[in-house]
């Protein structure tokens, strides 16, 4: 195994996104992720996704990839058991469920810690472990719309709009690997583990930029404007004459400069309407008009190729079929292909960021259930084939 996480031992009890998505992200940089699953049904991302071809998620291998998947039930004392002796080998549980949970099963972190004092605990809620609201549900859309995100997005003329993707479990996962790892860290000089404790709406609250200060100091409240950026200009979509959407950001006073030239009208650098970024800011509209105008005269391919040869970012909006398409996302290897037991190969963003020297990798797609109860149960706690027979008829994995 390779990465620079290839030797950490994660246990993953949670389900659905937000802790799984920790988990990916941890298991893409090598850590041996043991994913315990209930015996009956797994983790119902094995039934989520818009599209099933053969009955199949096309969601699971992606966040499921690089881990092993053992059938526990947590809900069974001797599942309870057998997860905290799993839990005395490793080096970090991850788990998402409601405040409470875990020390209702005898998993809480006195008494993890008490069995493997290096043990970090990622606990990943709505809400966060303490506060009024620790004890209530919470699902990534209300995190959303609770830290900031949703009532910023969508056109201001309707109601809030979400992203296409499950942006604040991913937020709350991704910060949830960034605390596992700054909490491995430091137990390299303290020799303890700690609690890492994200919630979904912090995760979300932690992008939202100036928007608190802005409303307090500034009395200005932030609103839906759709594909604008207030008081930035230009940034927007523009069309062409092709029907494509081209986006252009060339509000840095030198990239205007530049924009300018590429439009032939290098006078509009120093018209005092757009000269300096407050006062683009200012005549947002005229100046949108002004280029609007312009790209709808030019082919999409032309225009984007002048934009690029003269410094002004500007791109198209990509779908999948752009991506993988697109010779830089080739280049990079930014899409990957992984075998799979029922497409032959699936294909999948790769491992982000990218290491120089002990790169993550993607191993093998998300796993049928119980794939590794051998591998774990006989291998790591040496139950022998007699024991897990019984355990399996007694519906513990």
């Amino acid at each position: 195994m390779t990465g620079p996480l290839c030797d950490i031992r994660v246990l993953e009890t949670g389900t659905l996104l937000a802790g799984p998505f920790c988990g990916q992200l941890l298991g893409d940089h090598g850590a041996e992720v043991i994913k315990l699953e209930d015996p009956g049904r797994g983790d119902p991302m094995r039934q989520w996704g818009r599209e099933r071809p053969y009955g199949t998620s096309l969601w699971w291998p992606v966040v499921a990839r690089n881990k092993k998947s053992v059938t526990c039930n947590l809900r069974h004392p001797e599942g309870q058991r057998l997860a905290r002796e799993l839990a005395a080998t490793a080096d970090v549980l991850v788990e998402n469920f409601r405040p409470g949970t875990l020390e209702r099963w005898g998993l809480d972190y006195a008494t993890l810690s008490a069995l493997n004092p290096r043990l970090v605990l990622v606990r990943v809620t709505g809400y966060g472990q303490t506060g009024p609201y620790a004890p209530r549900a919470g699902f990534g859309s209300i995190g959303e719309a609770m830290g900031g995100i949703r009532h910023i997005t969508g056109e201001p003329d309707r109601a809030p709009s979400r992203t296409g993707v499950s942006l604040g479990d991913a937020l709350a996962g991704t910060m949830a690997a960034y605390g596992t790892v700054m909490a491995l860290h430091a137990r390299q000089r303290t020799g303890r583990g700690q609690i890492v404790d994200s919630a979904l709406y912090e995760a979300v609250l932690a992008y939202m930029e100036s928007l608190i200060p802005e409303w307090e100091i500034g009395g200005y409240r932030r609103e839906r404007t759709g594909a604008v950026l207030p008081n930035v200009a230009p940034s927007n979509v523009y069309p062409t004459a092709d029907g494509a959407d081209v986006l252009i950001a060339a509000n840095q006073d030198t990239v205007f400069a530049r924009l300018t030239e590429v439009m032939g009208e290098p006078a509009l650098a120093a018209d005092p309407r757009y000269a300096t970024h407050s006062a683009r800011g200012t005549h947002q509209a005229e100046l949108d008009e002004v280029i609007a105008k312009w790209t709808a005269r030019q082919e999409s391919g032309a225009l984007l190729a002048a934009l690029h040869a003269a410094g002004v970012p500007a791109g198209r909006t990509y779908t999948a079929a752009d991506m993988l398409q697109d010779p830089h996302f080739a280049a990079r290897e930014a899409i990957v292909r992984v075998a799979h037991p029922d497409f032959g190969e699936i294909p999948m963003q790769n491992v982000v960021p990218r290491l120089s020297a002990t790169p993550g990798a993607v191993r093998w797609a998300g796993p049928e259930l119980g794939a590794h109860n051998e591998e774990i149960w006989g291998g790591v706690l040496g139950l022998d084939a007699e024991r897990r027979a019984a355990l399996a008829a007694d519906g513990v994995i």
